[in-house]
């Protein structure tokens, strides 16, 4: 049996933009689009031209660039009440839009027509079925968009079912039944799904008259087939569980979001849903297009890119963390059979296997980490060594310092407990110093100075040097790098990319102890080091010194 293709609409740039702190600017929506497409989203929601000047432009520009897969569709609204559609000034605007599909929201839900849109249950109807003949009659392909149908299926069925026949008599190809508010649980989505099948193909299958909504002689109108869909918020955390249970159902298209963006709590997870329906049904379902489901980390990423959101580690299949392990156990058990703590390979979608090294590592992290990092190849990983790094490990963590992050600092760890490691300069003493102007009561200017003195390779070079910058930190950078460029040119290639405090006993007020992670990159490698102390330079000035040398030991190995 052939797989049932579930399209995927996604709706992050409308739906996605309303998140909290999400913002999106015209060439960010066009770079969106092109990425969309090249994963083989079918549809993709690019805004409401009547809201906004930027959504119009979009769909200007957007009309001009090529796609391979990606239909574009426009969101508006039903018409007004008391106003003829010809005559609704943002229902104009859709239609001039230039996208080829119209996605049109409209009430489905009997109690939110009389209470919150203040008519009559006639004139909600009649409001659905004039403005998506309109649309229809336009030339467009009509989605109709079934706002708060499972409440309002829950409140009054018959209405709610009616609500998605009047929008297919009309013209609409597909009736998409929205979980608004979030609220709903599988089960309920999974039956009321099943029930709007039904209400679908009574009307695609009936001859009879529906009074009110189209006469006999224009049955022929009606299209062959009438998609159902499926669009699900997370506030109960089900969104992806509703998705698939309306999948399940017979739902044959899918929306959300990249990442789960939405308002409130967000929307159903594009990403998620497409990795559980290609890879989790047996094969029952088919999206994207070949080869895009290994793509999905990488398009996770470049969506949190685009947003400036900060990415959650824990989000299944293409988050961070998704097949990390920490546990001594549980590398025990991958280290021997992957599927004993993975329920799929990682590279099925893009994603990568990490261990982790921590008080709570076994032998095997060390074990996984040190052919990751190719330490052991020499053979000089005995058990002896071994359990001298987890009492090191251990201990630094004990002090506040932690690897999960600072992979350049344990491979410096590792070198200096097998006496591998010859640095490649010692500092005799640094300095630094801040010296502040104040102009007025409101503003002042500031000058911060590092001093550092270093013995530096084998023949011990003195070098003492001093640099500006902005802040203590990056004083010491500019003037640790003026003192070992002459001698290592190399560090050239090298540049910090990020820089994290963590104040750990936050207790201790000022005296607290305070962890540096900082991110490093020479083009070729990202590498993160880690420094503790309670002085936050102290601390910074560590994990400088360990990004340093690990970029000299990479480059140069034991011969400083």
């Amino acid at each position: 049996m052939s797989p049932i293709r579930i399209a995927l609409y996604d709706s992050t740039l409308r739906d996605g933009a309303q998140a909290e702190g999400v913002a999106f600017s015209l060439n960010d929506k066009l770079s969106a689009t092109a990425r969309l497409d090249e994963l083989g989203v079918d549809y993709v929601e690019g805004g409401y031209p009547a809201s906004n000047e930027k959504d119009k432009a979009y769909f200007e520009q957007i009309a001009k660039r090529p796609r391979k897969t990606t239909q574009i569709c426009a969101f508006g609204m039903t018409r007004r009440k008391g106003v003829v559609a010809s005559k609704d000034a943002g229902l104009a605007q859709l239609v001039q839009s230039g996208a080829p599909v119209l996605t049109i929201v409209g009430k489905a839900s009997l109690f939110q027509a009389r209470e919150i849109l203040c008519v009559s249950p006639e004139e909600n109807l009649a409001m659905i079925e004039e403005t998506i003949r309109y649309v229809a009659e336009s030339g467009k392909r009509v989605f109709f968009d079934a706002e708060h149908f499972f409440d309002g299926w829950k409140y009054d069925s018959a209405y709610a079912l009616e609500t998605l026949r009047v929008a297919v008599c009309a013209g609409a190809e597909a009736v998409v039944l929205c979980d608004t508010n979030g609220g709903s649980m599988p089960d309920e989505v999974a039956e009321g799904t099943r029930q709007a099948l039904a209400a679908v193909r009574t009307v695609l299958s009936s001859s009879a008259d529906m009074p009110g909504i189209r006469a006999e002689g224009e049955k022929a109108a009606l299209p062959d087939n009438v998609v159902v869909g499926i669009h699900a918020h997370n506030d109960c955390g089900l969104a992806v569980a509703n998705t698939l249970a309306a999948v399940d159902a017979g739902a044959t298209m899918a929306q959300g979001t990249m990442n789960g963006l939405g308002e409130r709590c967000g929307n159903a997870d594009l990403l998620v849903v497409a990795a559980n329906l290609a890879l989790k049904k047996g094969g029952r379902y088919e999206v994207l297009k070949p080869g895009s489901i290994e793509r999905l980390t990488a398009a996770s990423r470049f969506f949190y890119d685009l947003t400036n959101v900060n990415p959650f580690f824990g989000q299944p299949f293409v988050g961070k963390s998704a097949f990390t392990h920490k546990g001594g156990m549980h590398v025990s058990g991958i280290n021997r059979n992957s599927f004993s703590y993975e329920h799929i390979a990682p590279e099925a979608v893009g994603n990568e296997r990490r261990v982790l090294v921590s008080e709570l590592s076994g032998k095997s992290n060390i074990l996984a980490c040190a052919k990751k990092y190719r330490l052991e190849e020499d053979g000089s990983l005995d058990a002896e060594t071994i359990k001298k790094i987890l009492d090191v490990i251990t201990s630094k963590e004990n002090q506040g310092y932690q690897y999960e992050a600072a992979d350049g600092s344990f491979k410096l760890l590792v070198k200096k407990i097998k006496g591998e490691f010859h640095p490649s300069f010692q500092r005799i003493n640094y300095q630094t110093s801040v010296v502040v102007n104040v102009i007025n009561e409101s503003y002042t200017t500031n000058a911060t100075v590092a001093t550092v003195k270093l013995s530096v390779g084998k023949r011990g070079e003195i070098r003492h040097e001093v640099a500006e910058g902005d802040g203590p930190v990056d004083a010491l950078n500019n003037a640790l790098r003026k003192a070992l460029q002459p001698i290592y040119p190399e560090l050239e290639e090298m540049k910090l990319v990020d820089y994290k405090v963590r104040v750990l006993n936050s207790d201790a007020a000022t005296a607290a102890t305070t962890r540096v992670i900082i991110e490093s990159s020479d083009g070729e490698e990202h590498w993160g080091t880690v420094g503790v102390s309670e002085n936050v330079v102290e601390a910074s000035w560590i994990a400088l010194c360990d990004s340093i040398e690990y970029k000299l030991s990479k480059t140069f190995g034991d011969r400083n």
